[in-house]
This record gives structure tokens, C-alpha cells and sequence, in this order.
């Protein structure tokens, strides 16, 4: 639903009186070196839904919803989701969205902050959040896609470890919600073991072993931000990437915008989930010849001195894994697999 005049000014209104909190932060900047993990989720626990980038509504959720209650948990959803309007290609003013992800994540009765949707506009909000406030109510926080410039700012100026998984409009199919219960969940019967997960239908692009922290997303928005404070820092990581919608050429040009930026160089390995309908096809072709793919992944890593895989059940596909951003990894060519060294959460039994 289109906003009609009266919400459209009233939401204006409160985006400017809110205009003073807009902050501007140091280029490259990793404010705490100490890590922060949130706690598991149980079934007293509570979910919040927000729509900080695109616009979404109830009926759109409706999945996620069902599945989280499902869990025993409550779910308590944002008014940028429950209004079901939208502000032009956004769900809200960027003030009004930052609002009420700090409110959810100031609210000690929220255990869990879910993202609605990717679409974008995170980008717009992240000078209005409270990084400190973020570190001292540290929750669960989630989603993917545009959803990747918030994970990267949070885990860059509070430290908190967040997680690329489903949005609530995602489907919660039983691959996917394994992974996440796997993830976000108590489990006093089986506590976090130390399980690779091993994808045998991946492709090797450059052999090894490496170990580091679990960093990266949606690889439009790790090229967005960059030159920015919120840039990806990749220094001693496992870098993982995603992608949809982006013909070889495009991918080339930010692979090689990593590249050129030194990210690649830093990072300890490199694993990459789906790059979906990114090949190029006779009608969306923007060149006559054509590198396809996974040419230009061969030619833009092989010749990296870490380890490459491609083809992870990550991004924008219906199975995917919930991977916690920030935690220590290990991945292996040999094996074809992404082992987490650490538990993404705190179990309080």
C-alpha cells in the first residue's frame, strides 16, 4: 500500500527532527577488537521483525512468522512491516527504520531482531544507529543481502557476532531451518559440536587450508561500502560471498574492485555461495562475447595464495545455511567443507 499524504509528512517530519543524530564515523574503522556474542534462542524467547531496507508486510512474512512460532517463540513485528506501506523503494524515511531497529534492539524483552526483507536502503540508515547501545544489548540479529551492510557495520563498531541467514520472507524449508536451529538455537540434548559441513557439488578454485574469522555477505554491498567506515575488513578472515542478478562482467569488475582494494590479499580463504542468474543470457547480454562464470572466477581467484570454494548453499536460494559472521572457521579444498571452531552463541542452560 502506497502512503497516502498525511503518513507521508508525518514520516517526513520525524526525519528531520531525527537528523541530529546522524553520525559520521573514521574511515576503516574496527572499534572494539573484542568479540560479543549473543545469547541462544529457547522457547521464552521473542522475535522481533523489522524492515530496515525494502518495504514488506505482513502477508509477506507470514513464513517466517509460522515457523518462529512454531518454535514456541513470540514474535513481535515493526511497524515498518505492519502498516504494509512503503516510502518510494524503501519501507520507511531512514530515520524512522533506525528507530525502531535501536528501539527492538534497546527493548530487553526482544531476544532477536529478524529482518523482513533485503531489497536496499540499509546503507541509507547506518549513520543514525548506536553502535556502543548495539555492544551493551548484545541479540541476535539476521538477514542477507542489502542485509550485508548492516552485519558488516555492526561487526565492525560493536563487535558482535550476527548472522547471514534467512529474512522472514524467506522460505523455511527443512534444510534451511536445520541449519538455523543449528545456529540460533538451545539444544541441551546436543550442545555445538564442532561438525564440518561439507559440500561435495563445490568447486575447487584454488587449493589449501585456512582458518579465520567468518566474514562477508552479498558481494554488490561489500563493493558499496567500501571506501566508506562501514568497508568489509577481511585481515586474518574467512571471506565468504554471495550473488544474484549480475552478469559475469559485473562480477568481474567488483571481484577485481576487492582485489584492487587489497581485500582479497588480507582474508586467509575464500568460500562463495550461489551467484544466482548471473550468467549471461542472449537477452540480457550486454556484450556480443562473453566470459561465462565460472571463467571469470577461475581467472579472477586461481591465482590467489588461499584457498577458493564456490558453490555453497548460501544466498539467494530457497536451501540455505545460516552462516554466524565473526566466528573462527576452517575450510579445506580437500574436503570441501566449512567447519565452525567456535559456538556463535552463548548457551545459558
Amino acid at each position: 500500500m502506497k502512503m497516502n499524504r498525511s503518513t507521508f509528512i508525518t514520516m517526513m517530519l520525524g526525519s528531520i527532527a531525527a537528523t541530529t543524530a546522524f553520525k559520521s564515523l573514521p574511515l576503516y574503522s574496527m572499534k572494539h577488537s573484542s568479540i560479543i556474542k549473543p545469547k541462544a534462542l529457547n522457547k521464552n524467547s521473542t522475535i522481533a521483525i523489522t524492515a530496515p531496507a525494502g518495504a514488506s508486510s505482513v502477508s509477506d512474512i507470514q513464513s517466517g512468522i509460522d515457523f518462529f512460532q512454531s518454535m514456541g517463540l513470540k514474535v513481535v513485528i515493526g511497524n515498518t512491516v505492519k502498516t504494509g506501506t512503503y516510502f518510494g523503494y524503501l519501507s520507511a524515511p531512514d530515520t524512522i527504520r533506525a528507530t525502531e531497529f535501536m528501539n527492538f534492539v534497546k527493548d530487553p524483552s526482544i531476544d532477536a531482531i529478524v529482518c523482513a526483507r533485503g531489497g536496499y536502503g540499509v546503507m541509507r540508515m547506518l549513520p543514525y544507529l548506536d553502535f556502543d547501545v548495539i555492544r551493551d544489548n548484545p541479540k541476535i540479529i539476521m538477514g542477507f543481502s542489502d542485509i550485508t551492510a548492516l552485519a558488516t557495520a555492526i561487526f565492525n563498531n560493536s563487535g558482535l557476532v550476527n548472522f547471514h541467514g534467512p529474512v522472514a520472507s524467506s522460505s523455511y524449508n527443512k534444510f534451511t531451518v536445520d541449519s538455523l536451529k543449528k545456529s540460533l538455537f538451545l539444544n541441551t540434548e546436543q550442545p555445538f559440536e564442532y561438525t564440518p559441513y561439507i559440500e561435495p557439488t563445490s568447486v575447487v578454485l584454488a587449493q589449501g587450508t585456512a582458518e579465520g574469522r567468518l566474514v562477508g555477505g552479498n558481494l554488490s554491498m561489500l563493493v558499496a561500502t567500501m571506501g566508506t567506515p562501514y568497508e568489509i575488513q577481511t585481515k586474518d578472515s574467512i571471506l565468504f560471498m554471495e550473488e544474484i542478478l549480475e552478469e559475469p562482467y559485473r562480477v568481474d569488475r567488483m571481484i577485481t574492485q576487492l582485489l584492487l582494494g587489497g581485500k582479497l590479499d588480507d582474508c586467509n580463504g575464500i568460500i562463495m555461495g550461489h551467484f544466482t542468474k548471473c550468467e549471461a543470457t542472449s537477452k540480457s547480454a550486454s556484450f556480443k562475447a562473453q566470459f561465462s562464470l565460472r571463467e571469470v572466477l577461475m581467472d579472477r581467484f586461481q591465482h590467489l595464495s588461499v584457498p577458493v570454494l564456490y558453490g555453497f548453499p548460501f544466498g539467494h536460494i530457497l536451501e540455505k545455511l545460516t552462516i554466524p559472521f565473526g566466528v573462527k572457521a576452517r575450510i579445506s579444498t580437500e574436503e570441501k567443507s566449512l567447519t565452525l571452531l567456535e559456538s556463535p552463541v552463548i548457551y545459558e542452560y
